[in-house]
């Protein structure tokens, strides 16, 4: 399979960047969008009135994991940036678990996301927070557009532009097309689980609640929030042609993510926790699957890149 080149190029157009959302298109966004945060609203009121569930809570964490995993060391880190290579198998396994979170196909995102790396808060950044004016007002818009405004806009015309090595791969085009399947599996399994360990309805619908919906808010909130909050707070202790920052809360919550002026200023690199107090799970995970043969061909950013680039 070819790759694209390390700095995702794509040759510029003059025909407007952006498609024209249809209502159809706005209306499914919204339900993707609100549905998980009536799942996680309900939670809370279960937790309000019924107290702390451990089956349910396990289900809730293990489920975020396993599809936060599939966004970040799949979607991202293999699918859009090639930081290592692996069999086809665990390539299939990764793309699956990415679509459990609800947050599109693989060919899709990946070429929104190397689409955000080539203009990145540029007039052609998917979902920059800082093309909306100035002062709190300007802040305020930009956070919304960055965080999920974004959404609801047309993609960039001709998206699929952006992964010709991707689309050119057969059983991606169809786990990618499938991925609407895998999402309702996803929230699927942990009902199961939960009514086949309690032998009861209620147990299936908690499971359903818990490490179903509620688990695709909190999967698609933070990833939302390296779109918007790591461009807006945090620090820069690279330069980069944006506004990325690092930012300790999603760096954690992120299984590496929030590292994000890392990341952008070292794109391929499939280490975001660059020092070693910057906690990075996806790295730890894309470690043990290397020391175990599962992946090869890792790439890291060297000490003397960090120096080329380092601010101050």
């Amino acid at each position: 399979m070819s790759t694209m080149p390390a700095d995702c190029e794509i040759p510029s157009t003059e025909e407007p960047f952006f498609e024209v959302a249809t209502p159809m298109t706005k209306f499914v966004s919204l339900l993707g969008v609100t549905l998980p945060l009536a799942g996680f609203v309900a939670l809370v009121a279960m937790l309000w009135g019924r107290g702390f569930d451990w089956l349910h809570g396990g289900l809730l964490a293990g489920m975020y994991l396993l599809s936060a995993v599939g966004v970040t060391v799949g979607y991202h880190r293999y699918f859009c940036h090639r930081s290592f290579q692996t069999f086809r198998p665990i390539q299939a396994a990764l793309a699956i678990m990415g679509s459990m979170a609800l947050e599109g196909p693989v060919l899709k995102w990946v070429a929104v996301h190397r689409c955000h790396h080539q203009h990145s808060d540029g007039d052609n950044d998917p979902h920059s927070p800082h093309q909306h004016g100035g002062g709190i007002g300007g802040v305020l818009r930009g956070f919304w557009h960055a965080h999920v405004g974004w959404i609801f806009r047309g993609d960039p015309v001709d998206v699929y532009r952006y992964v010709p090595d991707l689309a050119s791969d057969r059983m991606l085009r169809i786990l990618s097309k499938l991925w609407m399947l895998w999402a309702v599996i996803g929230v699927l399994i942990p009902a199961a689980i939960g009514g086949l360990l309690t032998l009861s309805w209620t147990g299936a619908l908690l499971g359903f609640v818990w490490g179903g919906l509620a688990r695709i808010f909190l999967v698609h909130h933070v990833t939302w929030s390296i779109n918007s909050v790591c461009h807006l707070w945090g620090w820069r202790p690279f330069r980069s042609h944006d506004m990325s920052r690092n930012n300790l809360i999603f760096g954690i919550v992120g299984l590496g993510e929030g590292w994000h002026n890392n990341h952008h200023a070292f794109p391929t690199s499939a280490r975001h926790g660059l020092r070693w107090w910057e906690l990075d799970a996806s790295y730890a995970l894309i470690t043990a699957m290397r020391w175990t043969g599962l992946a090869w061909k890792v790439r890291v950013a060297t000490v003397d890149s960090w120096k080329a680039k380092q601010v101050g």
